[in-house]
């Protein structure tokens, strides 16, 4: 559905000129619901930009559902990109306009019949839980229900792709949850194609299929979440899955203990797998540090354990046939 090949963008002021992408490869699959995260400065909002080319690339290609959108004429990309919505950080709705009128705007402006329209704004707002606000103006709705507005205004003239930048970053935890459980709906019955630019390493793990870390305008790393997550190969995506997750005091590693991060996914999470080969080669063993969630609704479990007083390498073994991946830490297994 979205391609960008060697996607290059500068930018020049009086302090010179800053790269912020460089040489980006990225395919993005039909229905996918495609995460793209990174510190500030990162180039992820130029990135996203960059699809509806809201950003020009100064170097590379932009591929849509099929059509090449920097060789497009303007009349002919601005007729693609109403198949392309997208919702912002801080809204950006028309606050002297009722809810309704926001929604409506790029219906108008595509010239609908003002009965077409009508129609399709009520079915939005119900689809929304927005209806009883049709009357009111942004300033009288919540974070919350502004960003369901931008959704209904987004979604208005019945887009494939869905473009999200910082979508969740203004909103209160609770808040969030919610609009990532919409997103999450819509991506599953209207088949959008979504790409969410974030920070919130929670939100990708939430929605997300799949997943690209972007560092000084280059990707560093893409894969299947799930993959990215348990398993990141590159220090930045390290870095920002450490921040927020408690590590381990290395003064309780008991002495000789052997150190190893144990992934369980799927059902063999909630399995008592640990204590069965314990049992089974004579192994004593201490958690030293755990966590149980899900990414995009499978469950997964990362244990950092000592093993100490028994055969450590016949644990591995049998952890590994079980499905367990196991991965040192510290002291080589």
């Amino acid at each position: 559905m979205i391609r960008l090949d060697g996607v290059t963008k500068r930018f020049h002021s009086a302090a010179g000129e800053r790269v912020a992408l460089e040489a980006v490869d990225l395919t993005v699959a039909p229905g996918q619901v495609f995460g793209v995260v990174g510190r500030s400065g990162a180039g992820k909002s130029t990135l996203i930009r960059a699809v509806n080319l809201l950003e020009r690339p100064d170097a590379g290609t932009v591929t849509v559902d099929g059509r090449e959108m920097t060789t497009l004429s303007p009349a002919d990309l601005r007729a693609a990109r109403r198949r392309i919505g997208m919702i912002f950080q801080h809204f950006n709705l028309l606050n002297a306009k009722t809810i309704a009128e926001n929604v409506a705007f790029p219906l108008r402006l595509e010239g609908r019949p003002a009965a077409e329209i009508d129609r399709r704004v009520a079915t939005l707002l119900e689809q929304l839980g927005l209806s009883e606000h049709a009357r009111k103006h942004p300033a009288q709705l919540s974070g919350g229900q502004k960003q369901r507005v931008g959704i209904a205004r987004a979604l208005a003239c019945e887009p494939g792709v869905l473009l999200c930048d910082e979508a969740t970053s203004a909103l209160d935890p609770e808040t969030t949850d919610e609009i990532l459980t919409l997103l999450d709906q819509l991506n599953r019955d209207l088949k959008l194609t979504i790409v969410l630019i974030t920070h919130q390493m929670e939100v990708v793990r939430r929605v997300c299929d799949r997943v690209a870390v972007l560092k000084d305008g280059r990707v560093v790393e893409e894969g299947a979440t799930a993959d990215v997550f348990l398993h990141p190969q590159h220090a930045a995506t390290r870095a920002m899955l450490a921040e927020g997750e408690e590590g381990f005091d290395a003064t309780t590693v008991p002495p000789g203990g052997r150190l190893a991060k144990l992934t369980f996914r799927g059902g063999s999470t909630y399995e008592p797998e640990l204590s069965r080969v314990a049992r089974s080669v004579g192994v004593d063993y201490s958690i030293l540090s755990g966590r149980i969630s899900r990414i995009r609704g499978e469950p997964y479990g990362q244990l950092v354990v000592a093993f100490t007083g028994g055969d450590a390498e016949a644990a591995v073994a049998q952890l590994t046939a079980r499905g367990v991946v196991v991965e040192s830490v510290g002291e080589a297994i």
